[in-house]
């Protein structure tokens, strides 16, 4: 026991979190009848906010790598949320875009969205957001492979 102490097991404490956070958006968006996980409104939210961007942009902004993001962007293009479009100059790269159906998706899955972000924050004030995010970065920071 005296182990788990000095090791601070702090990874179940954030997987334990992520999995009743993802049950809740998937419980939410079946609710409403928009067929999404996480990682795809992920995408979807960057696209809304910024779209036409690169497969390489949309997996930087989100934290995941390109073969997972090009996996995701390939479910919402078969789901007809996204599309792609060559870049001019660039045959290999594409832009991604949402289409009239994944804008539709996304604001109707949006104020759902935002309701289950002030949930998740109930009880607790911008001072604890600022210390969770300096927390967060700061485990990812000693995590982080150094090239």
């Amino acid at each position: 026991m005296e182990t788990q102490i000095k090791t601070k097991n702090f990874g179940a404490y954030i997987d334990r979190t992520i999995k009743v956070i993802k049950q809740n958006y998937l419980q939410a968006f079946k609710e409403i009848d928009v067929d999404l996980t996480t990682e795809q409104w992920v995408i979807l939210d960057s696209l809304y906010q910024e779209n036409g961007v690169s497969q390489t942009d949309l997996a930087s902004g989100s934290f995941k790598n390109a073969p997972t993001v090009s996996r995701i962007i390939d479910l919402l293009c078969k789901k007809g949320l996204t599309e792609r479009q060559r870049f001019e100059n660039d045959r290999r790269r594409h832009k991604i875009f949402l289409t009239q159906k994944g804008k539709m998706t996304y604001e109707k899955a949006y104020p759902i969205v935002v309701g289950l972000r002030e949930k998740g924050w109930q009880n607790l004030s911008d001072e604890d957001y600022g210390h969770f995010l300096r927390i967060m970065n700061q485990i990812f920071q000693n995590f982080e492979v150094k090239e």
